[in-house]
């Protein structure tokens, strides 16, 4: 491409202030990183800009910040040498150019003053070392001393230098080239991926909250498996998700297999990927089956069984976010839910009574749509008559669904008779018999004894009340 090729980049008002003020400050600056690389790929509107000047970004920043129409705040990070404003809908960090120097048990530089060149050295990947000129003699055109164009065009990730000395400077950065290749769908280059295998054991310096950030952008790609691939294939997995690689292997006793649930795994999680935006939906599906490990056994009679590995693959999420330092909120105790009823179901399509309907749609209550989502994923049989078998029975379920759903109101389930009018109905304190009273209605409804309605609910608390002996107040 030529200069004037990348003018169609620049267009932005935004642009011609950070011209102007270089030109006043008798600075030179560039637009660098992933602004280029997007707009070369096409990939839309760029929502944050990086430029890179060589003197003081700090500076910089200020004085567009004072060009601009809206005078923007600018926030300046001392410490890191950069400052940030925002202009219409564009987030931009200014820069300083830099080198950096590491040591061995940081990520954290040593940065001194550099030249472009020097701040193309330090970056991470030839994709995003691509430079535009802002300086109104070389406006747009384009500085790449490591043919990331090339790069781009052949869907390689690359590193500008050494990669060992890349990727343990910064072992964020073997996170990174995984995450790109799997939202680009590019293909890490052959000596760098044998570097990451190499220096995974880096990783253990870098936080896990830096670490989650990328997983999350891969759990968000279109197609997550290619990059839990990567991780596993460079060893990264095994240090970060055990309890995924845990699953991987197919173990044979007297001729009787079991399906390998890693790669079942991945397959679920790019199933559902096309169905949801819902990242934490898409962890559900990654974790649906994190149970299987510690549960599988085999018996001479019915071979291979992973008898509750829901309820212990739930428990295990717990676990899985703490170390990951992951929220152990909502966001949390809905996977752990998904988790734990991801099963439910599929043994539900077999046998769909109202009962079994009543009872799923209480335990999953608002989540059922997600629910159902996901166990649509979990179908993976190349075994084309079973897989229609398999999504006709789901149609099954989804039409009992919206038919007992609609007659017993049971989603949002809320207890025709309180607690309040329990305690004042026996003249009672706060004691275990209301919990049972309680109890019993609700059983009594999901099984279909009484309806989700008041009056029967009020004469099933009598009878039950005076079977336990309580006597009803005046």
């Amino acid at each position: 491409m030529h200069s004037k090729d990348f003018t169609k980049a620049l267009t932005h008002p935004v642009f011609s202030f950070i011209t102007k003020a270089s030109e006043e400050l008798n600075l030179q600056s560039f637009v660098i990183g992933g602004f280029v690389r997007d707009f070369i790929l096409n990939r839309g509107s760029a929502k944050d800009i990086d430029i890179v000047t060589v003197g003081s970004g700090i500076e910089l920043a200020k004085k567009v910040a004072q060009l601009l129409p809206n005078k923007p705040k600018v926030q300046v990070f001392k410490t890191y040498g950069t400052a940030m404003l925002r202009y219409q809908d564009i987030e931009i960090e200014f820069v300083g150019a830099r080198k950096e120097s590491y040591t061995e048990g940081s990520r954290n530089p040593e940065v001194s003053e550099g030249t472009l060149k020097d701040d193309q050295n330090r970056r991470d990947f030839t994709i995003n070392a691509l430079a535009l000129s802002l300086n109104e003699e070389t406006f747009a055109d384009l500085l790449d001393p490591f043919d990331g164009i090339s790069d781009l065009k052949r869907k390689i990730i690359r590193t500008p230098l050494n990669p060992d000395i890349t990727y343990s400077d910064d072992p964020l950065r073997m996170m990174r080239a995984i995450r790109f290749a799997t939202q680009l769908n590019f293909v890490i280059e052959k000596e760098s991926l044998a570097s990451i295998s190499k220096n995974k054991d880096r990783i253990e310096i870098i936080t896990r909250e830096r670490i989650i950030v990328e997983i999350q952008k891969i759990m968000e790609s279109s197609v997550p498996s290619i990059g839990f691939l990567l991780l596993e294939q460079t060893g990264l997995l095994e240090i970060l998700i055990p309890e995924l690689t845990a699953l991987k292997g197919v173990d044979e006793i007297e001729g009787q297999k079991h399906k390998d649930n890693f790669y079942h795994t991945l397959e679920v999680v790019d199933n559902i990927a096309p169905n949801t935006e819902d990242v934490w939906l898409r962890w559900a599906a990654l974790l649906h089956d994190i149970g299987k490990a510690p549960t599988k056994r085999f018996d001479n009679k019915n071979g291979w069984s992973f008898h509750a590995h829901e309820f212990v693959g739930a428990k295990m999420v717990y676990k899985l976010f703490k170390r990951l330092k992951m929220p152990l909120n909502n966001k949390m105790k809905f996977v752990q839910k998904m988790v734990l009823l991801s099963s439910r179901p599929i043994v539900l399509a077999s046998n769909v009574t109202d009962s079994a309907v009543r009872r799923l749609l209480f335990d999953a209550g608002e989540d059922l749509d997600s629910l159902m989502i996901l166990c649509e994923a979990d179908i993976t049989t190349k075994n084309l008559a079973k897989f229609k078998k398999y999504h006709n029975n789901f149609k099954i379920v989804r039409a009992k669904v919206k038919q007992v759903e609609e007659r017993d109101r049971i989603r949002d389930f809320q207890p025709p008779i309180s607690g309040e009018l329990i305690m004042e109905t026996f003249k009672l304190k706060p004691c275990r018999e209301i919990g049972q009273i309680k109890n019993v209605i609700k059983e009594a409804i999901l099984d279909g004894k009484i309806p989700n309605e008041y009056q029967e609910a009020f004469n099933l608390m009598l009878s039950y009340g005076k079977k336990i002996k309580l006597e009803v107040q005046d």
